[in-house]
């Protein structure tokens, strides 16, 4: 299947470093990253769960839940985890998927229904399996990135965009490139001068398709 923003994620029923999940109900109605890995004891994926983990507050703070999936099996897992914490000097407090079948990364089309994992597998057969997931309370997806193998996701952008989709949300508002919470956000065209002015107080109007206001404080 093909995924694409505001689409329902997939349910699925998967192992994890921490037991059996339904994936929907593990959501459990709140924001959700799920991001992935191709191989386990990897060196660039280690680095990254560390920092996911190293972020733990941050999360919390946003009312988010994080999981990792990875194409090996969960006794793997929990043997790569104690790598990371070393790695990160923290503890490693989310999940990891085991998607040893490949089923997780076909839901997610990150791999073609056709792919398998042979003999002796290397992370290049599942190289793509290297994406960042962030899906919204109502389990539709909003943002998806995928890397190559070789380069490091940038983490702190990932709390960057969740920043953004949840005040785009729940402000409806939009954000401006490099957008970080506390500057001025876009006022959506639909919303008339007048509507903007009730709700924000003044704004600036650079175009008239294009108008930034600062959001009033809560």
């Amino acid at each position: 299947m093909s995924l694409r923003i505001n689409d329902l994620v997939p349910d699925f029923n998967a192992d994890t470093s921490q037991g059996p999940i339904r994936f929907h109900e593990w959501l459990d109605g709140k924001w959700a990253i799920l991001f992935s890995h191709p191989k386990d004891f990897t060196p660039v994926c280690t680095t990254e769960f560390g920092a996911v983990a190293k972020l733990s507050e941050e999360w919390k703070k946003r009312d988010t839940k994080v999981i990792g999936v990875s194409v090996d099996g969960v006794e793997d897992h929990q043997g790569w985890v104690k790598d990371i914490a070393s790695f990160a000097s923290c503890d490693v407090d989310f999940p990891i998927i085991a998607d040893e079948k490949l089923e997780v990364a076909k839901l997610f089309d990150m791999l073609p229904a056709d792919a398998y994992l042979p003999d002796g597998r290397t992370p290049a057969d599942s190289a793509t399996v290297r994406s960042v997931f962030i899906i919204g309370p109502d389990k539709q997806l909003k943002l998806a990135m995928t890397y190559p193998m070789n380069v490091g996701r940038n983490f702190a952008e990932v709390l960057r965009a969740l920043d953004a989709l949840q005040t785009a949300s729940g402000e409806n508002v939009a954000t401006p490139a490099d957008w970080n919470p506390g500057q001025d956000v876009i006022i959506p065209p639909g919303v008339s001068d007048e509507d903007a002015k009730t709700r924000f107080g003044e704004f600036e109007t650079i175009f008239p398709y294009l108008r930034r206001a600062k959001l009033p404080q809560k």
